[in-house]
């Protein structure tokens, strides 16, 4: 079995510096793509500075890549990694879905994984305290459970809006019986915000799909957990944090696990040493007046049709706003997520611009763009900028809350589309661009509205800003995020079986 990272083998995870760990020792699985290993990685960091625990990261082969490697070997000495041998998956269709493939992969990775996890419940002289796995693993529950281990939770990367559709899921299978898209009303669920058809988690468009089918056998077996910990925090969705935590919900007939809101975990390290190399964006951002640009970027995965990277290049010309975008070659002829497992632009994103923009923009010094990627944390957090044009994924919607940057919402896949009506029509955190009307004008209109905080965009810069203040307040000792995640290690080092799962 490969090792994932340089930062040493599952074995050596039971020392640290030389010395014996006797705290708890955790196992961690991550699902594929970068943005369900960062937020599993920053909670092991956080298990390991607060709780003196150590972690072993579990990755799959599908996703060894040169990036992964190096974030896996910048990891503390107290966080390991291994990596699972490769599953077969050539049977599934060249067009199925990444949620599918995610979890085919996880499943048939069961027999593997309960051999590590039992390797390391010897190796680590019997600390191994419990078992974590992100969204897409919840058949590895399995492993943990035939492994011996004694805690096994969920890590939901996303947030309580989503999660609570996903454990409603087996239910609504059944009294939904066309496509989400199709109901004449807004899906209403307990403490949520009202989500038109059309915005549901786009996994679930499709009946018809197999990773429809994934997506409800999740939600049921989600409830095999012993807890779940989620991405997010009460500021920010107050009304599911408090549904999902009332007294009902748990006790030994609980429909499903004791819910704890974590966070937020992001990948925080955002500042530049003295004398640090510095990428050209940081450098161009240092020469722009404080918070004068509009950061535009669809993650690491996302990519645009031509036809709508053209009005967006326009629009940004007609705000009259600076601008930073990272830029992709179009995802026309496949999907809006098509970079999900590469981030890399196929072909030269640059010759997709409307003719004349780079010298009207960039060379007259108002926008720079660059291509497939840029230091995202390190742009927010700089003081140049001042709104977040985002694709709403989690980790980047949690990242610009932390740095106090109001977004304007432009969802692709994935749960996005549900997470910008949670932003803009819930908490108030973003102006969305009408999924009907992306043309040059109306992109103009809400960025301007944003940066210049007119209109609602006055509001969306002071919603923000308290949020920025609750999710900091929420992390710090006896802060509720960090409480929360006290009573979680309390929970895996009680010896004492009640309540127990077997």
């Amino acid at each position: 079995m490969d090792n994932g990272g340089s930062n040493g083998s599952a074995t050596a995870s039971a020392c640290c510096n030389g010395k014996i760990n006797r705290g708890p020792h955790v196992a961690m699985l991550a699902t594929p793509g970068m943005g369900h290993l960062i937020p599993l990685a920053e909670l092991a960091k956080r298990l390991a500075s607060r709780h003196g625990a150590t972690a072993t990261l579990i990755t799959f082969a599908s996703t060894a890549s040169p990036t992964q490697r190096a974030f896996l070997a910048s990891l503390p000495p107290a966080v390991s990694s291994l990596s699972l041998p490769p599953v077969d998956l050539s049977d599934l269709p060249r067009a199925a879905a990444i949620e599918t493939r995610m979890s085919e992969e996880c499943a048939r990775s069961v027999p593997a994984l309960t051999a590590v996890l039992a390797d390391l419940r010897r190796s680590t002289a019997g600390r191994l305290a419990a078992f974590v796995a992100d969204l897409f693993g919840a058949d590895s529950l399995d492993a943990a459970r035939a492994a011996g281990v004694r805690r096994r939770c969920i890590f939901f990367p996303s947030n309580l809006h989503v999660l609570t559709l996903i454990l409603h899921l087996p239910d609504l299978d059944a009294a939904v019986p066309g496509a989400f898209r199709d109901m004449p009303e807004p899906l209403r669920l307990p403490g949520c915000v009202p989500v038109p058809g059309p915005d549901v988690l786009m996994p679930l468009q499709d009946k018809a799909d197999p990773c429809y089918r994934w997506m409800v056998h999740h939600g049921a077996k989600y409830r095999d957990a012993h807890a779940i910990l989620v991405n997010s925090f009460h500021a920010v969705e107050p009304g599911p944090a408090k549904v999902l935590r009332q007294p009902e919900s748990g006790g030994p007939s609980r429909r499903w696990p004791a819910v704890y809101p974590i966070g937020p975990l992001i990948h925080a390290d955002a500042g530049r040493k003295d004398g640090a190399s510095s990428s050209p964006c940081l450098e161009w951002l240092d020469r722009q007046p404080p918070r004068s640009v509009v950061f535009v970027s669809f993650g690491s995965g996302g990519a645009l049709p031509a036809e709508q990277m053209r009005e967006l290049a326009l629009g940004l010309e007609l705000s009259g706003q600076r601008f930073l975008w990272v830029v992709r070659s179009p995802s026309d002829g496949g999907a809006v997520n098509d970079n999900y497992y590469d981030a890399e632009s196929k072909r030269d994103p640059f010759a997709y611009l409307p003719e004349g923009f780079v010298d009207r923009t960039c060379a007259a010094g108002v926008g720079l763009v660059v291509p497939s990627w840029a230091p995202q944390t390190q742009v927010l957090a700089h003081a140049a900028t001042g709104a977040f044009l985002t694709h709403c994924g989690w980790n980047s919607v949690l990242e610009s809350l932390v740095y106090g940057v109001p977004m304007v919402a432009w969802p692709l896949y994935a749960e996005q589309r549900q997470n910008a009506v949670l932003l803009s029509d819930g908490v108030g955190a973003a102006l969305r661009v009408p999924e009907s009307s992306k043309r040059r004008e109306i992109i103009a209109d809400t960025v301007r509205e944003v940066m210049r905080g007119e209109g609602k965009g006055a509001a969306v810069r002071a919603k923000v800003a308290e949020l920025q203040k609750a999710a900091a307040e929420g992390l710090r000792d006896g802060g509720a995020a960090a409480a929360a995640l006290a009573e979680v290690v309390q929970g895996w080092t009680t010896t004492t079986g009640g309540g127990e799962k077997d």
